[in-house]
């Protein structure tokens, strides 16, 4: 039987189309977790899938999560700047957010208490809309002070404390000794820095988790 050129592409593509909306009715059907955070999380000075959220993406299908990792990340944020951002990241639904701020408040100089009050209000926000959250903390180059530096820590053992959040005191703490995983500018993750950071989060990350 002669079947024409043009009907075996047609079928083909309506395979096709098919195939692709499955996937994506797939993925659209997956619990969200959001990485909402300044450049660190946004990736600033790496290529495009190379911060660490796209990392993490490839790292929960890889152990068998099915979420859809949303990168928030916006390159010079503030606490300020994300109490500001918190109905956009509400608007999204996710099941558990990765909250990653406080470097540049520190960076800056800008008071702890302020930091904290900032933070307290993004925490106490996700939890009341019964979200999971993860709270990665940073620290700062010793010309800062032992005096300040030590305040600028406390702010996120004291609310990780205080909200019974999950915790990673120190986001670099596996890649400060790692040669190749800090870019030029002393501050940045590289691509290697940002896989790094995934394993550091994962520990913390897992019992949010669900399969």
């Amino acid at each position: 039987m002669y079947v024409s050129r043009r009907l075996v592409v047609s079928i083909w593509l309506t395979l096709l189309a098919g195939t692709l909306i499955t996937r994506s009715s797939q993925a659209a059907d997956r619990p969200v977790l959001v990485c909402f955070g300044d450049s660190i999380t946004a990736g600033y000075g790496l290529q495009t899938g190379q911060a660490y959220p796209d990392y993490l993406q490839q790292k929960l299908d890889s152990l068998g999560f099915h979420y859809r990792v949303n990168n928030q990340g916006t390159s010079g944020a503030t606490t300020k700047d994300a109490v500001a951002s918190l109905h956009s990241i509400q608007l999204l639904r996710p099941e558990i957010v990765i909250v990653e701020f406080g470097g540049n408040d520190g960076l800056r100089g800008l008071p702890p208490d302020q930091t904290r009050r900032n933070l307290n209000q993004v925490l106490t926000t996700l939890e009341n809309a019964h979200i999971k959250v993860l709270l990665a903390g940073i620290t700062l180059p010793p010309n800062y002070g032992s005096d300040y530096i030590r305040s600028f820590d406390q702010v996120f053992r004291d609310l990780a404390a205080q909200h019974h959040s999950a915790f990673v005191p120190m986001i670099y703490k596996d890649l400060v000794h790692v040669p190749n995983t800090i870019q030029p500018d002393g501050i940045h993750p590289t691509a290697l820095g940002s896989q790094i950071i995934v394993e550091t989060l994962l520990p913390a990350l897992k019992p949010l988790l669900r399969k």
